[in-house]
This record gives structure tokens, sequence and C-alpha cells, in this order.
């Protein structure tokens, strides 16, 4: 029989991670969101209570814990800032390949220092000209002698400012596509790594994004982590387990997004009652509440089979898509409860609608994950 409760320990894990994002995040959101500042020392603080990179095994430093525990960790803190989340998401992101394909040495240097030293890390695979697309990078990776030279261009790579590492995807020959493609792990001092343009972006504006360029940038051999014909797997692997982040993410915002417009709707009057009385508006709250129930239960499913070692791709696509779009349409409606004032920057709606726009494009578009998951469900009748 399914039981969907969750342990005494997971339960502990929940409390406190909704208590750091009260006490760190939510306080400071708003002003982070208006410099476009990310806080790093919410990062360090983060780091010391174990929860940027918390997946990582414990032979490596890191807590070890579930991919479900993770998806609890994740919506906690997406609840205070998506754009925080983000950032801290981000090295968890880049941790991911090293996780499932990294060699012993790289593993115990590269995730021992986000560990042992609280670094930042970055996954760089978009281009300028490869972002739903990603068979389609045109990086370059030559072979000379025991190094590999890196030339090309990552464009909107979150924590690429503040990354003391990054992943890389190349590929040898860009006509091959997928097959050409390689991954790597690059530290960011490498002669010829440098980070471009900081973005100015609508939302989720705490998070740090920018382009990275490489010129010639030597990597040793031992850095790589998948040779070509296998890079993509890697890639594609790591989103099967890191998509539904994006989908405890939006649980976060929409929970918030509910929370803001019940209390909201409950003082605010119109014709002599709140307006939690009117139909219009109940009929809104409670769509809210189906999208966030719903999102959550595809969510916790696509953890859950990551955490047994099930086939979990179509489920991840399931939970990503449904949720980011969830999350765009229950961020919109909470602006409409509050109205007029939802639209001015003295509510926080404004700001999670801005910020939940992004959930629907990054780590793969909505439209690709449906692509995923009818390729799924049409295989089934081949």
């Amino acid at each position: 029989m399914a039981d969907f409760s969750l342990t005494e320990e997971q339960q502990a894990l929940q409390n406190n991670v909704r208590q750091f994002t009260a006490d760190r995040i939510t306080p400071i959101a708003a002003e982070c969101d208006e410099e476009s500042r990310f806080p790093k020392d919410v990062y360090k603080e983060a780091c010391d209570l174990g929860l940027v990179g918390s997946v990582i095994p414990e032979e490596y430093g890191g807590a070890g814990i579930s991919e479900l525990e993770n998806v609890l960790v994740v919506e906690e803190m997406g609840y205070g800032c998506t754009g925080i989340q983000t950032s801290i998401g981000a090295t968890t992101l880049a941790a991911t390949p090293l996780i499932v394909a990294g060699t012993e040495e790289q593993k115990k240097e590269y995730l021992g220092r986000i560990t042992n030293d609280g670094v930042f890390a970055a996954y760089a695979i978009t281009e300028p000209a490869a972002g739903s697309d990603a068979a389609g990078i045109q990086c370059k990776a030559v072979k000379h002698g025991d190094e590999w030279v890196l030339n090309g261009q990552k464009a909107f790579i979150t924590n690429a400012s503040f990354a003391n590492w990054f992943i890389v995807f190349a590929t040898i020959d860009a006509s091959t596509r997928h097959k050409g493609i390689m991954a790597f792990v690059v530290d960011a001092d490498s002669e010829g790594l440098t980070v471009g343009k900081k973005e100015k972006k609508m939302g989720q504006r705490a998070s740090d994004t920018a382009e990275v360029i490489l010129e010639d940038v030597k990597v040793p051999a031992k850095n790589v982590i998948a040779e070509a014909g296998h890079g993509f797997k890697v890639a594609m692997h790591t989103f099967d387990r890191t998509r539904p982040d994006i989908a405890a993410t939006a649980c976060g915002l929409m929970r918030r997004a509910l929370d803001e417009s019940c209390k909201f709707a409950l003082e605010r009057k119109t014709f002599g009652v709140p307006i939690a009385q009117h139909q219009a508006v109940q009929i809104m709250i409670a769509e809210m509440a189906i999208k966030y129930e719903a999102t959550r239960l595809l969510c916790h499913k696509a953890a859950w089979m990551i955490d047994t070692g099930e086939r979990s791709s179509h489920v991840a696509s399931y939970s990503k898509a449904f949720g980011a779009d969830a999350a765009m349409q229950v961020a919109t409606d909470a602006v409409q409860v509050f109205g007029g004032v939802g639209y001015m920057r003295d509510y926080p709606v404004e700001k999670l609608m801005r910020d939940a726009k992004i959930l629907q494009i990054y780590e793969g578009t909505s439209q690709i994950q449906r692509m995923v998951i009818a390729r799924n469900v049409l295989s089934r009748y081949q």
C-alpha cells in the first residue's frame, strides 16, 4: 500500500530548512531581487548546514540524503526565494555528472571542494545557438597530447561569476551532434576561461547568471568525465535526476503564492465583505491548491523512482512540465487575487510571477518536456 507520510527524520529535516528559510532567505528576498545580488553569506550558512550539494555521498563529505529528502529541502528554500534557491541548486546540478559518471579521483577532488570548502560550481551546456537543441553545441574540444583544448562560448550559466569549477560540454565534431559530445570538469582559474557579461533578467534576479568564454583552455585528460559519444548521455542522465528539483522549486513558489493570497483574501474587503467570500476568488485559490498538491505528488514520485533505481526520465519530465506551467498560472492568479496592488513591488506576488517564468524554460522547456513524454508514451505502442 502506498505511504505518503514522511519519516520523523524527514520531518525534522523539512522543519529545519523551513526555519532557515524563514530566518535567512525570506526576509532578504525582495532586497536581493531589487539589487540583482546573491547573498554569499546565506550560501556559506547553507553549506555549513549541509544544504548545498546535500545529495553528495557521505564518502565525499556530503550529507548523502535521498532525492526525496532533497526535494523537501529544495521546496522549502524555494518558498523563500527561487532565485537564491536556483544558485544553491546549481551547485548540485554541477555535482551530479560527477556523482553519476566521475572517476574516484574527480569525485574526491571536486565534490570535496564543495563539501569541505563551500565553493560554488556551475553546469555549462547552454550556448547562444544551442539551448533546447542540446545536441547542437558548437564548443570545440581538440586533443593535444595529454590535454584537451576547449574553444567556445556558453550562455546563461548560473553561478558563472562565483564558480570554483565548471562542468563543460564540448564536441569533437559538431556535425556528429550527440555522438561527438564530451564532458569535462574545468577549473575556473584555467588560463583562457573568462566570465562575460552578467545578464539582466526578468526574474530570479538574486541568482547569478552570466556567459562563459573559453579560448584555448587546456584541460588535462584526467578531467574528462565522458568521452565522445557518452557526454550527451551524461547530460541527459543529469537532467533526469535534477528536473524533479525544478518541480520542487515550483512547489515552494506555489505554496508561497497560496499563503500570500489566502492571507490577503481574508483581510481585503470589497462590497462589505472579505474577498475570500467571493466565489471567483475562491475558485482561483482552489485551483492554486490543486496545482500545488498535484505537482508535489509528481515531484515526490519522480524522486522516489530515482531513489529506487527505476527509469525516471518520463516522470521527471511530467513533474517538471506540469510543475513549471502550474507555477506560472498560480503566480499569475496570485497577482489577480491582489488586484492592482499585486502589480506593485510593495507586495511579494509580482516577484513570484516574474520568478515563475524561467521554470518553464531552464533545464528543458515545457515544450521539450512534452517531446520527451510523447516519445516515451509512443514507444509503448511501437
